[in-house]
């Protein structure tokens, strides 16, 4: 199979397995990322067949999805070696999903320039007016409030905690949305980045006059 094949058939895949989430993790956050990743591939010189696989794939393993972290690792690896992917290039898209989540802003960085392209495309959609837009989304799906004044920001999570615990959708803006821009790792990621980060702290200044009926 060529390698435009294999991309169009991860798009298909893709497809099938999230087109029906609707916690913020869907199609076309994927389809996003995609973009993005490409964008920034190309910018910084990347390989961009290993930019595209894991940046259509990224999301399938997530623990969210699957019964564990594990058994989703191991449905994307046997879908790729079922296209006739070569070794390394499964070996290269594999290590970039399973290491490039946030997490609690736990996890070390990326290794290859591949991997820190695909972490910043995905990044950048938890940024800007789609990133505010998902984050009430998800905090819904969750059942959590928009926003508890007496409910604080939480600070050095475990990754367990980043998932389980209470939050709001207010607060996660101080918990990840906000520490994204300095974890960028390319230059075209960091100079998208501050663009979108703007407009998350002009709502939040919105929201809160509002929120106290001062606007």
């Amino acid at each position: 199979m060529d390698r435009e094949a294999i991309i169009a058939a991860a798009e298909q895949f893709v497809q099938q397995e999230l087109g029906s989430d609707s916690s913020g993790h869907d199609y076309w956050h994927i389809f996003r990322v995609w973009q993005t990743a490409k964008k920034i591939g190309q910018v910084e010189g990347a390989d961009l067949f290993i930019v595209e696989l894991a940046a259509l794939l990224h999301d399938l393993a997530d623990e969210k999805l699957n019964e564990s972290e594990a058994a989703g690792l191991a449905k994307v690896r046997g879908w790729l070696e079922a296209q006739d992917v070569a070794v390394e290039e499964v070996d290269h898209v594999m290590e970039i999903i399973s290491t490039m989540s946030f997490k609690g802003g736990n996890k070390p960085g990326m290794r290859t320039l591949e991997g820190a392209v695909v972490q910043d495309a995905d990044r950048l959609d938890a940024l800007g007016a789609v990133g505010i837009a998902r984050t009430f989304a998800y905090s819904g799906a969750k059942g959590q409030l928009p926003h508890d004044p007496q409910l604080k920001p939480r600070t050095d999570m475990t990754a367990q905690e980043y998932r389980q615990g209470k939050s709001t959708a207010i607060n996660h803006f101080y918990e990840k949305l906000l520490k994204l821009k300095e974890l960028m790792n390319t230059a075209y990621g960091r100079q998208m980045a501050e663009g979108r980060h703007r407009v998350m702290e002009a709502f939040l200044e919105q929201f809160y006059a509002e929120w106290e009926g001062q606007r």
